[in-house]
């Protein structure tokens, strides 16, 4: 009885907080390789800086990374990464990812598996809704 409830608030946990476990697996994936700031030739798309900056300043909006040189940027061009610390970028996206499969799954596991389906269809959009809205608040 007691694994049962567990499970069940698991769950119902789980949907809640889903659409937040993978806005921040994907856009941390962004920021592993500075894929969010502006260097060289590159500019990052505009919504790409806007969710960097919710991500790390919960605002939506640019933020002090749009313009190159600005403060706690890449690397210049010259600087050399060491191979140690692109293996451990490349190996930290891999696990958000496997974060955003595991995710995934799960959300569907969670709308099939569980008998009160209007629930977690509410526990989701909840999860999804919520923090939108606090956001253009």
């Amino acid at each position: 009885m007691f694994t049962t409830t567990v499970r069940k608030w698991h769950s119902y946990v789980a949907l809640f907080i889903a659409p937040s476990v993978l806005f921040f697996s994907l856009t941390g994936a962004v920021q592993l390789f500075n894929l969010h700031e502006a260097h060289g030739g590159y500019r990052p798309p505009a919504i790409v800086e806007k969710l960097s900056s919710v991500h790390k300043d919960q605002v939506f909006a640019f933020g002090g990374h749009h313009v190159a040189g600005a403060g706690g940027g890449p690397p210049n061009d010259d600087e050399r990464v060491a191979a140690s610390t692109l293996m451990l970028k490349w190996f930290f996206l891999l696990v958000s990812l496997g974060l955003v499969l595991s995710t995934t799954l799960g959300i569907w596991m969670g709308l099939t598996q569980i008998r009160r389906t209007r629930l977690a269809l509410v526990l989701l959009a909840a999860g999804t809704l919520i923090p939108v809205g606090l956001l253009l608040v």
